[in-house]
């Protein structure tokens, strides 16, 4: 399977690139006042509103510096709930696409994040896949796309 490869904090991730709808350079947001600590704004896409997550904040970790290859990866959210969205999010060194063979995931035996799913291990390191699916708690889906 493909995967967009990057950082959060100092461990490196990956989302299936069937979900990347484009990645863009790291663009100005704007701010939503009151809105939830991982949000980090909202973009315009085509015309389209896109709110954009903060994937180092809502790993519980603080926001990321701004390198030269941090972007915004737009993604086709789906919910749980059964509806789509476009959905930004905010990664720091995104390093390109990699193929990583089904049979390298396993399990990472753990359960404290539900969007942190399979891991695989190659010469660069642990690599975790992020489950776009879980990524977003009940109360930010329903902050950021109000039916």
């Amino acid at each position: 399977m493909k995967l967009l490869i990057f950082h959060i904090g100092a461990d490196r991730y990956g989302l299936r690139l069937r979900d990347v709808v484009r990645v863009l350079p790291l663009l100005e947001l704007k701010h939503l006042p009151l809105a939830p600590d991982a949000v980090a704004g909202l973009m315009d896409f085509h015309g389209q509103s896109v709110p954009v997550i903060d994937l180092c904040r809502i790993s519980g970790l603080p926001s990321g510096v701004d390198h030269f290859d941090t972007r915004i990866i737009v993604v086709d959210y789906h919910a749980p709930e059964g509806t789509d969205h476009l959905l930004g999010l905010r990664a720091e060194r995104v390093l390109g696409v990699q193929e990583v063979a089904e049979a390298q995931l396993a399990d990472s035996g753990v359960t404290a994040a539900p969007f942190l799913g399979q891991v695989a291990s190659d010469a660069g390191g642990m690599l975790q896949l992020v489950e776009l699916e879980q990524l977003l708690p009940a109360s930010l889906r329903a902050t950021l796309f109000q039916t």
